[in-house]
């Protein structure tokens, strides 16, 4: 079924996408970053003590602002449809592991961040299927719910974007080839941890 089969408006169908396309590209710049960091602690502590700031810098900039954003907007319209509500509780329990993970990073050292790190990925690329497969659709698709309204607002309450190039992923940073040391892109400006190419 298309996404516009579901949404009760065209707007929100635009809106349901553009949503479930900026989940889909935090997940790929977090895998990035705990790419970065699982490669650079095993070859080069120093590199790997930035990318795993530049990983931490991300989550608070980025991965809880936007959790903290959903439970103030979108939680509270979903908690009251009946099929949603139990969904809802273990989402908000699952942004408190996210955040615990975080907090586990921030004190650890780069080695012992990266079981952190790998954690925080696996359960962010559940928690947005969730989100992505689940809740969304439903807003999208309740009548009297304007899906495109609430992303409007939730984004209102995000604070204002840092330095980034391109739609905000790992795509401008090489990752695959390059050494720890040499991956990343800018110079470290937008917190990916590599140095300039």
């Amino acid at each position: 079924m298309s996404v516009l089969t579901v949404a009760s408006a065209p707007e929100d169908a635009i809106a349901l996408e553009s949503a479930q396309a900026h989940q889909a590209r935090t997940a790929r710049e977090l895998a990035g970053r705990v790419a970065l960091l699982t490669t650079a602690a095993g070859t080069d502590p120093s590199a790997a003590e930035r990318v795993r700031a530049g990983l931490v810098a991300f989550c608070d900039r980025e991965v809880l602002p936007y959790a903290a954003a959903e439970e103030a907007v979108l939680y509270p319209v979903a908690r009251t449809m009946p099929d949603a509500r139990l969904l809802i509780v273990s989402l908000v329990a699952e942004h408190r592991c996210l955040a615990a993970l975080v907090d586990a990073m921030r004190e650890a050292a780069p080695a012992d961040a990266v079981a952190e790190a790998r954690a925080l990925q696996v359960l962010f690329e559940e928690h947005t299927a969730k989100e992505n497969g689940l809740v969304l659709p439903l807003l999208a698709m309740a009548p009297g719910v304007s899906l495109a309204t609430l992303l409007t607002r939730l984004h209102d309450r995000l604070p204002p974007a840092q330095h980034r190039k391109g739609d905000g992923d790992l795509t401008h940073c090489r990752t695959e080839s390059a050494k720890p040391e040499k991956s990343g892109c800018c110079g470290g400006g937008c917190d990916c941890g590599g140095e300039p190419n």
